[in-house]
């Protein structure tokens, strides 16, 4: 899976808009795939336009549980913001995701100017989806 870091660099590296949005496919395409039965209203995420499922699992080996996510999404674009939200957020634990400011790096992409309204609701509704979890998890750790 593409770090955080690397997609910020190759953010960097692009500077139209057009290879941008190729880039943001192209990391869609390098999701795990997504089994079938995990296309669930369970792993749905609600407010987007476009489907997303976001799965997540838990390892709770030591200390804070750590959570993972696999992601899918039924337009390209999406998946590759799945992609990219997987990178910020998934292999965290709890409290380094409730500190993680996702509107931040998405606003420093430039997302803010470049996805509709509709997309970035949809960018938020699966921040805030991990976001809970992560509420959740801690809540169940104390």
């Amino acid at each position: 899976m593409t770090t955080i870091d690397e997609i910020r660099d190759n953010f960097e590296l692009l500077d139209e808009w057009d290879d941008r949005y190729r880039y943001v496919i192209e990391l869609g395409r390098t999701l795990e795939p997504l089994p079938e039965a995990e296309h669930s209203a369970e792993n749905k995420v609600n407010g987007c336009v476009s489907q997303v499922w976001l799965q997540k699992l838990v390892d709770r080996d030591d200390g804070a549980p750590i959570l993972k996510y696999r992601g899918d999404s039924d337009a390209h674009i999406v998946r590759g913001l799945v992609a990219i939200v997987l990178a910020l957020y998934s292999g965290r634990t709890p409290q380094e995701i409730l500190d993680t400011d996702a509107i931040a790096v998405f606003n420093e992409f430039g997302f803010r100017d470049h996805l509709t309204p509709q997309r970035s609701n949809g960018l938020r509704s699966m921040v805030e989806r991990i976001k809970t979890d992560a509420r959740e998890a801690l809540a169940e750790a104390s």
